[in-house]
């Protein structure tokens, strides 16, 4: 029998035994853990505290406190003895209204903590988003300076009609010029416009 334990070890071998005993295979999803604690949705609490958070900062429950506290002492104090709950110390209502804050401070909180992220998300965004605007407006101010710059070299509406006067002033000025002189012949008046205008 000894042998054939030797041909069963030599059929596999021992490194890669090792390898797939030990090693959780990685095309196949983890198996679920036991947990001690129970699991819960962060976000589903988060939106309750807020709602709780939300309602404790109304003046819906003050006023509803209120009532249930009078109600609560009114009761101790005026009904019969023997349906009294809750004698004079009220030490009941004392439990409960700091049960409530115990439980109120730490969802006010948690509200809080959730509205601090979202404006530290919304100033984040507005960041960039003047960054951008900022990125934009320096674009578009480089752009207008070049503009500029180009518009000093091209002949404006207004230059052009400045220079088209002071050749029609020196055009006529030319002619008066040539009415002044005595003509002899008339085509030596024809040679001098061409001249002149050449």
């Amino acid at each position: 029998m000894a042998p054939e334990r030797d041909t069963a070890r030599e059929r596999v071998p021992a490194g890669a035994t090792a390898a797939t005993r030990h090693r959780p295979r990685l095309d196949q999803p983890r198996p679920r853990r036991l947990r001690l604690l129970p699991e819960y949705d962060p976000e589903a609490f988060g939106r309750l505290s807020e709602r709780v958070a939300r309602f404790i900062g109304t003046g819906r429950f003050l006023v509803w406190m209120t009532v249930i506290v009078i109600t609560w002492i009114g009761w101790n104090i005026l009904a019969p003895r023997h349906l009294r709950f809750d004698e004079y110390p009220f030490i009941f209502l004392t439990l409960a209204l700091s049960l409530q804050a115990s439980y109120a401070a730490p969802l006010i909180l948690l509200a809080q903590n959730r509205q601090d992220d979202r404006d530290r998300v919304n100033l984040e965004q507005d960041r960039k988003q003047n960054e951008r605007s900022i990125a934009d407006t320096e674009y578009l101010t480089r752009e207008i300076a070049a503009l500029r710059i180009g518009l000093g070299e091209v002949a404006t509406r207004d230059w052009i009609r400045s220079e088209l006067q002071d050749l029609v002033k020196e055009l006529e000025e030319r002619q008066d010029g040539h009415r002044d002189r005595p003509v002899v012949f008339p085509a030596e008046r024809s040679r001098g416009r061409d001249t002149d205008d050449r």
